[in-house]
C-alpha cells in the first residue's frame, strides 16, 4: 500500500450542469449540493466502496484549471516543504477546513495541480 493515496478529486466546470449530466450518464455518479459552500460546490459520490475516492464539482477559476487530486500526507506542512526541496511549487498554503483538516495546493515539476490532504476533525 502507498504511504500517500488519492483521498479526494475536484473537477472544474464551466457548466456545472452539463458536467453533471456528463459524469451522470457515464458513470452513473450522484450529485449533492454542498449547502453552505460559496461558490457553489458538489459532492460527487462516485458509488465505491468507502476505500474509493468520492470527489467535488465546482466553477472553473481559471482557463488552465484542470482537475486536481487530493494525496493523504500525515503533515500538510511537511509535505508542503518536500514539495519545494523536490523543485515543485506551493501555490496556496497551508489552508483549513474547519473541523475537517487542512489542504494545500501545489504543482509538481511538470505543472501539474495537486492537494495535499491532512485529516484533522480540530481544524479551525
Amino acid at each position: 500500500k502507498p504511504a500517500a493515496s488519492i483521498v479526494w478529486f475536484e473537477i472544474p466546470s464551466d457548466n456545472i450542469e452539463r458536467a453533471k449530466k456528463f459524469y451522470k450518464t457515464l458513470f452513473g455518479w450522484k450529485f449533492d449540493k454542498f449547502p453552505a459552500a460559496t461558490p457553489e460546490y458538489w459532492h460527487i459520490d462516485t458509488g465505491g466502496d468507502d476505500k474509493t475516492p468520492d470527489g467535488g464539482l465546482m466553477a472553473r477559476m481559471h482557463p488552465q484549471q484542470s482537475i486536481t487530486n487530493y494525496v493523504s500526507v500525515p503533515s500538510v506542512a511537511k509535505a508542503m516543504t518536500k514539495v519545494e526541496k523536490l523543485g515543485g511549487k506551493v501555490c496556496r498554503s497551508k489552508t483549513a477546513l474547519p473541523g475537517m483538516g487542512y489542504f494545500a495546493i501545489c504543482e509538481d515539476t511538470e505543472g501539474n495541480t495537486f492537494a495535499l490532504w491532512e485529516m484533522n476533525p480540530g481544524a479551525k
